[in-house]
């Protein structure tokens, strides 16, 4: 189900995965139904989207993954599981594992870019986290973001409430959780049948530890010596060669020689000195950091009360946190439990630090994080703001982002901006702030000028990145990398409404259908350029979402599985630029063709995007010859607008049917943005008929 390469989510102790599923006898087959299980998040959402082999290079499909995620919690319900989700929340606040991050923040570009020439790499697509922490909250799943990384206190509350983990990652093998762990690629949960219980295999340190003769205390030593997160002993020059003391060869000789060496020896503290003994090369210096560097690892694996069991019991924010995380106000801290609040406001508060995700995209071109930087400089100017607002203008508050230069990690300082509105606002009050200032800050940020009026409320958002991106973007984006985009949203509505009650309407359906044909189309080739353009607005609407977040949501949270399909405006794109219109690919929609016009005014409309669309389209042309080719057979085309003529008035009908059953707040936008369209369209019409021919044939711009 994982390989090798998913280094982010299958952390903890090096090879101890691997040898423990080559020793077969230590994880039992069990029949898993009827109990609690507390999952871990980061390496459910990595592994369910890999295992499916979902699309990474096109910047994510996360339609499917949304299915996958719904179809896991059925499979759990069905059997008796009441899972209990938590995920990581910041860099750990001690900082011991910086250099670590920093080492996968390395690898994580190089592989983004073998995905972007073609070679096999897994790379995460960026909005997944969001969208997963957005499913299980629309299932109403008991989820938590803890306030670091995650493993302790999953492990804690596991112990607590004597269940299981469902995880694969090694530490959990280490932790003291009397129920055990389920390997996640073990958990066979498209298998289980309703109330039969889901296969699965289970690993417990009873049977681990008798199959070795090796104390249970001694396995955070094991884990210490082996290598792990937190210490790497071989570094310090430990250079015993463990395989022999093993009886087997090859690759997992080190762990078991490891594990026979250890069963000779009574506790912690004999082990220790043993090791020490071991390296001793008469420099005390260098012994004296072994043995913090080795007790440090070892108190990893101590557990402490679980700070989450009172959050899932009734909703309060965590009470037993560390001290140094207490900078956080009472909102913001239930903010980040609740998964309502993005995570690195604590590497910000306390390391004046972050870490940008890589993403596949030209590597010859500057990051696409670049573009959304300056939504990320009114971030740090509000989390920052407020506590040192002497070295805010004398500009010596600066946080650090680490970022892609190329193939290389670099680090640039970034200043936070304090000015305009955002002067009005304190991050310990910020839930207590007036709407109309937390909306203006958001709004000026994004540049957006032009009403919002025409979009549905769950699209202000999106739309207003998208303004955003048109006007940061470099290069900028052509006009059919617009379209693309925006019919990408358009189609994630009419999948909305065909969920909803009543679904939607047979022309509706021709509509989704023309773009699934699209999606076939898609191939592996990959245009950098187009990658390159959505990794920017993917950039852009996450630190928007982030932004509004910490503003405290004045405007409405998209539903995020539903606005970007890589694998739709990929070859969108392509078949835009052939000639197609968005007009033919939307025809008969009484939803989708006022619901495009009226994303494509807005974003023309606000400040200068209608002046660099047209500048870049001219450009574009000039140096692109495309290849103008049919979309569809013509034969297929006139019939389906027969179709289209004789299901009016079944449509009319069909409207009718959807107001009356609809609530008023969902619906009232697809009338009013329906009436000003044709309302538009009379007050907007071209004396000139050879013009107006030539704009309908160009489509709507």
């Amino acid at each position: 189900m994982s390989t090798q390469k998913d280094r982010e989510h299958i952390m903890g102790v090096r090879g101890l995965t691997s040898f423990v599923d080559d020793n077969g006898h230590i994880l039992q087959d069990v029949s898993f139904k009827n109990s609690k299980l507390v999952i871990d998040g980061n390496n459910l959402y990595y592994l369910l989207y890999f295992s499916e082999r979902l699309d990474q290079s096109h910047g994510g499909d996360y339609e499917s993954f949304e299915g996958l995620v719904c179809g896991f919690i059925k499979a759990l319900r069905e059997n008796g599981i009441q899972p209990y989700v938590v995920v990581d929340g910041g860099s750990d606040y001690t900082d011991k594992k910086f250099e670590t991050l920093k080492q996968r923040a390395e690898e994580k570009i190089h592989d983004a870019h073998d995905m972007s020439v073609g070679r096999k790499s897994d790379v995460l697509p960026p909005i997944t986290k969001r969208v997963f922490s957005q499913i299980l909250t629309e299932l109403r799943v008991p989820f938590a973001k803890s306030i670091a990384e995650a493993d302790r206190e999953i492990a804690s509350l596991a112990r607590e409430w004597r269940c299981p983990v469902l995880s694969n990652d090694s530490d959990f093998y280490i932790f003291d959780v009397p129920a055990g762990l389920l390997p996640i690629p073990h958990f066979k949960w498209k298998q289980g049948g309703l109330k039969k219980g889901i296969p699965a295999k289970l690993f417990t340190q009873e049977i681990f530890c008798s199959w070795f003769n090796i104390n249970r205390s001694l396995l955070p030593v094991f884990a210490s010596i082996a290598g792990n997160d937190y210490v790497n002993l071989a570094s310090r020059g430990l250079s015993v060669k463990w395989a022999d003391y093993s009886k087997l060869s090859g690759r997992f000789a080190k762990l078991d020689g490891l594990l026979h060496w250890l069963g000779s020896l009574k506790d912690q503290k004999n082990a220790l000195n043993a090791v020490l003994k071991l390296m001793d090369d008469g420099d005390r210096v260098k012994t004296k950091q072994t043995k913090q560097a080795f007790m440090l690892s070892m108190e990893e694996y101590k557990l402490s009360p679980s700070s989450l069991g009172e959050f899932f019991r009734n909703g309060t924010p965590p009470s037993n946190i560390p001290e140094p995380v207490k900078v956080l106000p009472d909102w913001a801290l239930l903010s980040l439990t609740q998964g309502k609040l993005f995570s690195d406001v604590i590497d910000v508060i306390l390391f004046r630090r972050a870490m940008q995700n890589s993403q596949v995209e030209d590597i010859n071109l500057p990051s696409g994080q670049i573009t959304s930087r300056p939504i990320r400089q009114i971030m740090y100017g509000l989390l920052l703001g407020g506590r040192s607002p002497a070295s805010m203008e004398t500009g010596q508050c600066m946080v650090e982002e680490y970022d892609r230069d190329g193939l290389n990690l670099s680090s640039h300082m970034v200043k936070p901006i304090l000015s305009g509105p955002v002067q009005k606002l304190q991050l310990d009050s910020m839930d207590k702030a007036h709407l109309p200032d937390r909306l203006t800050v958001m709004l000026e940020t994004l540049g957006v000028t032009q009403s919002l009026a025409d979009i549905p409320p769950h699209l202000h958002l999106p739309v207003s990145v998208t303004c955003y991106w048109v006007t940061h973007a470099a290069p900028p984006p052509d006009l059919p990398l617009l379209q693309a985009l925006l019919l990408g949203m358009v189609y994630g509505e009419l999948c909305r409404q065909k969920k909803k009650r009543g679904g939607i309407s047979k022309s509706e359906k021709l509509v989704l259908r023309r773009f699934e044909g699209i999606v076939q189309r898609c191939t592996w080739k990959l245009d950098l350029d187009v990658a390159h353009a959505y990794s920017q607005w993917q950039g852009c609407f996450i630190d928007s979402l982030n932004l509004n977040q910490l503003l405290c949501f004045p405007l409405v949270e998209p539903a995020c599985a539903r606005l970007y399909k890589g694998t739709l405006v990929h070859p969108l794109v392509v078949e835009l630029r052939r000639g197609a219109s968005p007009e033919f690919i939307l025809a008969g929609g009484p939803i989708a063709g006022p619901l495009y016009k009226a994303l494509l005014d807005t974003v023309l409309l606000s400040q200068d995007c209608r002046s660099i669309i047209s500048t870049t389209t001219r450009g574009a042309a000039r140096g692109r010859t495309l290849q103008r080719e049919p979309l569809y057979d013509l034969t297929a085309n006139l019939k389906k607008l027969v179709m289209q003529l004789e299901q009016e008035e079944e449509e009319d009908t069909w409207r009718e049917r959807k107001i009356k059953d609809t609530p008023a707040e969902d619906l009232g936008w697809v009338v009013s943005v329906k009436t000003r369209y044709k309302t538009k369209c009379r007050a907007q019409k071209i004396p000139n008929p050879e013009l107006s021919k030539l704009r309908d044939k160009k489509g709507w711009i």
